[in-house]
């Protein structure tokens, strides 16, 4: 039996800033490429990759404790990240640890905002997207099932959740603070993804006025905008239009950003008496860091909304001890199945 069989290696907001996740981040045509590739290899029996915008972290089962190290070379390789800077933001762990952490991030207790449900589902996806390809045993199959009832338990029996914020909601108060009350409000919604959706749902929930929603597929966009009440618009319409909207959502998954500064600058002098808000919760980012150089514009990032956020989190982190011995209770006994399968 060997501890290093079971391996997770990555990245998390915990070591890596916004700046280092996005270029890391991987869309999901290149997460099946590099899942598939790495599949090849006989010494990896088993493989997941679980990627979000605060995470990008490889779990895998394995006759050869170098294969860690080859999958983390494989992707700086196929990233053109250098391996050495990888290494000062690298998330490395085997056996018994290493299942505490998967027990721990699908809990929500390693999340950048703590507490919060979207990981659980994440983890899930993450989980199916192998499963169906392929990719799990015996071994990847009992320790994730395993994970998502630890999960469910903690989630039901503390108060992890208690008092919980979102980014939605966190985006929504920052809107509040600028215009006040948000009936009169003009929201543009940029990507029909699910965080994008949250987050029009929670402005809608507070009163907020007109919404248009805007995706790279104008079938998603007219879809989701039917759903929400709201009207489309066809996306390459959002820099000619962008005077007309006093928030902007970016939630798109596009490579490169798609709000530039001279769009920006041209919406501000058509409406200077009115700030202009961007909401990018994008990765990689959506709008250019450079229209924060311009009067009336307020840019917030993922990062920025999980600070503000950080600061309502002191009641949840009281259960983090809770959360903590009974996970790891979860993840002893769950070690001890597996144990004798890697070896």
């Amino acid at each position: 039996m060997s501890a290093d069989g079971f391996f997770v290696i990555g990245a998390t907001h915990h070591t890596a800033p916004l700046a280092v996740r996005e270029r890391l981040s991987l869309n999901a045509d290149a997460a099946a490429a590099f899942a598939t590739e790495v599949r090849r290899w006989p010494e990896l029996r088993e493989f997941t990759l679980l990627n979000t915008c605060n995470r990008i972290e490889f779990y895998g089962v394995a006759s050869d404790a170098a294969i860690a190290e080859r999958v983390q070379a494989t992707f700086c390789t196929r990233q053109n990240f250098d391996p050495v800077e990888f290494a000062q933001f690298r998330l490395q762990l085997t056996g018994l640890p290493a299942v505490q952490h998967l027990l721990e991030v699908a809990a929500g207790i390693d999340s950048q905002m703590l507490g919060e449900n979207e990981i659980f589902g994440q983890v899930k996806e993450a989980y199916a997207t192998a499963q169906t390809s392929g990719h799990t045993g015996p071994v990847l199959n009992r320790v994730f099932q395993k994970t998502f009832q630890a999960a469910k338990h903690v989630r039901t029996h503390t108060a992890i959740t208690g008092g919980q914020v979102s980014i939605a909601n966190v985006a929504v108060d920052l809107a509040g603070s600028i215009f006040g009350k948000l009936d009169q409000t003009r929201i543009l919604l940029l990507g029909a993804g699910e965080i994008g959706e949250k987050t029009a749902k929670a402005f809608r929930s507070r009163g907020a006025g007109s919404l248009t929603v805007a995706s790279r597929s104008l079938d998603r966009a007219m879809a989701l905008a039917s759903a929400l009440e709201a009207s489309a618009m066809p996306f390459d319409q959002r820099e000619a239009r962008l005077a007309e909207f006093d928030v902007v959502v970016c939630a798109t998954s596009a490579p490169t950003t798609v709000i530039s500064p001279a769009a920006a600058e041209a919406a501000l002098a058509k409406r200077p008496a009115r700030p202009l808000f961007f909401i990018d919760l994008a990765l990689p980012r959506d709008v250019d860091t450079h229209v924060t150089e311009l009067e009336n514009v307020f840019l917030y990032n993922l990062d920025d909304l999980a600070k503000i956020a950080d600061e309502n989190r002191a009641a949840r982190e009281a259960e983090i001890a809770k959360c903590r011995a009974i996970l790891n209770e979860k993840a002893a006994a769950l070690w001890q199945h597996i144990a004798p399968k890697i070896g």
